[in-house]
């Protein structure tokens, strides 16, 4: 928590640092308006606190209401924007009714007036709409070095060819022609007399070298176009690469020699070598840059001997100016160098030129349409300190920004896109108050005119009174509530000279009480008045006569300064309504202290700066309405407990929206359960059975920090139910006890009954008497035999 906190004061620290108003030090209202959006100025006369800078009437607004500024007496002027020309997108077809190409409408609006406050955007949506049946302009001009000599051939059948195609696109064709070779000096060509009638070598008759041709105005006539392209010769001359950069200049710049209208207008570069560029001028002598003027002279190009080859650069910009798309038809072999050329050249294209008229047509087509399908807007120069930001909403919902905002891709003739611009100023332009920036479609003719108004003063700069006598005799103007000093007069109402501002006499009235330091440490003493300095922290001030006073270093609660609760005054907290203390932090509203039953602190306490003090012990809370130990507590929270321990009892299915007004804390038995004697505050033990008669064991109590606390014995003390084992066990065993039991008293009855009898038998036996004289009749089963022999040996 105390990392958060220090995280979050660095956080506000750096906003409060980052206070474009404070920060611009302005000391007057048009230096305070230009300094951000959000800046206003306080043109309240008595607004200023005593050692207050006149900068510090520079504020944003919730600053300058909250200090005491009426809102009607602060300067903060808008910016606004008005649309001075709308004309709708053309929507037609193909086949209607023919337009001019003036009459044609492709991007709306076509005029805007912004009017704008430093650092204040000003946005407008810009709609374009690839028009139907558009017109269009095509220049063909080709290299007629010697390498050349079968495509001139295919290409003296290409304008009626051409035309026919391209009437499938537009009703309004124009085609023109021309041709280049290289410039007439040495060492680009031969300059000996044979060789310049004839640069080729052999049976081979050529025309003389030249820079850069006009051939064919451009014209709807195709025939025309056969008739002399057909009578072109094919010319020479030394090195491979060509002088075609000349005749790309003289085609983007002589508008009227070519014949370009209004519309749009495309350029197919035919070679099949390279070509040379700004520096290598020199090897032939040539020093002088390109002039990117027209100088054709009888449709021919007279300069290329004085004036070097132009620049790539040079060159994006006079076809970017002219509205010029390029289309570079060359061999497969110098692609990639034309590859890397179109990257640099905006709203290009690359095709490989082959040996068949209707192949060139094809790629003349193809590239066309790729054109076409693509717009790029771009903006003249903006003055200093203005920026442009755009946003593109194309087709299917694609929404691109920064870079990509200024350009949409595959775009169908009669689809529209809109644009998103805002248009953002810091500060004022020095040349002046107004300027005209343009935004437009890369290779269209059709653009956005802006006229650009800047407010760099405020309102109540017209009714400032110069050589006032409120500054100090007349030197100064005063407006907005200030003194706006004259040169070299310094001072609040201007009264010191800036030559005059430190002296022994002036500083002696910046000591308080006679003291040794000046302003209190906190100030300069400026004129024999003190001007407080500022703290890194806006919202921090010095004030009073000597800046003996800030609104900073008053008492704080709950780190915050005068409780956020009143206003720090000369170090001393002057509290809101219903608050009092030295802090701002005791509230003098008894509704926080009211109980349920409208009683305060529950008739149980006192009302002590909007807190309970309770004055009998057992009762707790906010409002003396807890009573931890009263009889009914624990019946009162038993569903709670059970819910939220054990997840069984009526209210386990609406746990967690009825008890969670406590915190539970589980132990793992009751002699772990907190005792009274070790509780700072009272606590109630409690037992409760549930519905299948376990017991479970709990404590509730309110702790110091009015937090409802609840221990509970994490297990239940269940009855337990019979062991069957050993019961059967026990049966078993007291059955065969008992069986064993019996059969011994049985035998032992035996045994005893036995003997008596014997004992009878034996007393009537001895009682019998019986005859013992042997029986007559009896013979005795043994005879013996006695050997004569034997002599008892």
């Amino acid at each position: 928590m105390v990392l958060t906190s220090l995280f979050c004061q660095m956080i506000s620290f750096c906003c409060q640092l980052g206070n474009e108003c404070i920060n611009a030090n302005a000391k007057y209202c048009g230096e305070c308006i230009q300094a951000g959006a959000k800046c206003g100025w306080c043109k309240d006369p008595g607004f200023l606190k005593q050692g207050e800078t006149v900068s510090t009437r520079c504020d944003e607004m919730e600053s300058l209401i909250k200090r005491g500024c009426d809102k009607g007496m602060i300067e903060n002027p808008r910016g606004e924007q008005r649309t001075l020309k709308n004309k709708a997108v053309t929507h037609r077809r193909k086949g209607a009714d023919k337009l001019k190409p003036e009459d044609i409408t492709q991007i709306q609006p076509q005029k805007l007036s912004l009017t704008l406050r430093s650092g204040e955007p000003q946005s407008f949506d810009l709609k374009f709409k690839r028009a139907e049946d558009y017109p269009i302009d095509l220049y063909y001009l080709m290299d007629l070095s010697y390498s050349m000599k079968d495509d001139l051939e295919n290409v003296k059948n290409l304008g009626t060819s051409l035309m026919l195609e391209m009437s499938k696109i537009t009703s309004d064709f124009k085609i023109g022609f021309g041709s280049f070779v290289e410039k007439t000096v040495m060492p680009y060509i031969s300059t000996t007399p044979a060789k310049l009638l004839n640069p080729c070598t052999g049976d081979q008759n050529c025309t003389s070298p030249f820079s850069y041709k006009n051939v064919l105005r451009l014209t709807s006539d195709g025939k025309k176009f056969n008739t002399l392209v057909g009578q072109q010769h094919i010319s020479g001359n030394l090195d491979s690469p060509e002088g075609g950069f000349d005749a790309i200049m003289q085609v983007a710049v002589c508008g009227e020699q070519i014949g370009w209208r209004n519309v749009t207008r495309l350029l197919v570069f035919s070679t099949d070598a390279g070509f040379h560029f700004a520096g290598d001028g020199k090897l032939g002598g040539i020093v002088l840059p390109n002039d990117g003027k027209c100088h054709l002279e009888n449709n021919v190009y007279t300069m290329s001997h004085y004036y070097d080859y132009p620049s790539i650069a040079h060159l994006v910009q006079k076809l970017s100016d002219n509205n010029i798309q390029t289309i570079f038809a060359v061999t497969e072999e110098f692609q990639p160098v034309y590859q890397e050329l179109k990257n640099l050249i905006p709203k290009s294209a690359v095709g490989t030129l082959s040996a068949n008229s209707s192949n060139v047509i094809n790629l003349i087509i193809d590239a066309y349409n790729s054109l076409s399908s693509e717009v790029i807007l771009e903006n003249s120069k903006l003055p200093e300190g203005l920026t442009i930001a755009y946003i593109s909403r194309c087709k299917n919902g694609v929404v691109s920004e920064g870079e990509n905002g200024r350009k949409c891709s595959n775009i169908s003739i009669g689809d529209e896109v809109t644009f998103s611009i805002s248009v953002t100023s810091k500060g004022c332009p020095k040349k002046g108050k107004s300027e005209t920036i343009k935004i437009k479609p890369l290779g269209f003719t059709e653009e956005v005119e802006i006229t650009l108004n800047f407010i760099c003063e405020c309102e109540c700069h017209k009714d400032g009174v110069k050589n006032s006598p409120l500054c100090h005799f007349g030197n100064g103007t005063y407006e907005c509530g200030a003194c706006k000093c004259n040169e070299k007069r310094v001072g609040r109402q201007c009264e010191c000279s800036s030559n005059d501002v430190a002296t022994e006499d002036m500083d002696r009235t910046c000591r308080k009480d006679n003291g040794t330091d000046i302003c209190s440490n906190n100030g300069d003493c400026v004129c024999g008045t003190c001007e407080c300095k500022k703290r890194d922290n806006p919202e921090e001030r010095y004030s009073g006569q000597y800046c003996e006073c800030d609104n900073f270093n008053c008492d704080r609660s709950g780190n915050k300064l005068c409780g956020g609760h009143g206003r720090c005054e000369c170090r001393v907290c002057v509290c809101d309504p219903m608050w009092t203390g030295s802090a701002c932090d005791c509230s003098l509203d008894n509704s926080t202290c009211m109980a349920s039953n409208k009683q305060i602190c529950n008739g149980r306490g006192t009302c002590e700066c909007g807190m309970c003090k309770c004055t009998d012990p057992k009762f707790q809370g906010p409002t003396c309405e807890t009573c931890p130990t009263c009889p009914g507590v624990c019946i009162e929270h038993k569903e709670c407990v059970q819910c939220r321990a054990f997840g069984t009892g009526e209210k386990k299915d609406k746990c967690e929206k009825d008890c969670s007004y406590f915190n539970l804390i589980k132990v793992k038995d009751r002699d772990k359960l907190p005792q009274p004697n070790d509780a700072s505050y009272p606590l109630m033990h409690c037992k409760e059975r549930d519905a299948n008669d376990c017991w479970f064991y709990y404590t509730y109590a309110v702790n110091n920090n009015t937090e409802k606390e609840v221990h509970v014995v994490d297990t239940l003390d269940c009855p337990t139910g019979p062991d069957i084992i050993p019961i059967v066990a026990g049966v078993v065993a007291g059955i065969v006890l008992i069986g064993l039991a019996l059969l011994l008293i049985w035998k032992l009855l035996m045994i005893i009954h036995d003997r008596r009898e014997f004992a009878k038998f034996e007393k009537e036996k001895m009682n019998a008497k019986w005859d013992t004289g042997e029986n007559p009749i009896y013979k005795s089963a043994v005879t013996t035999v006695v050997n004569p022999k034997y002599e008892g040996k």
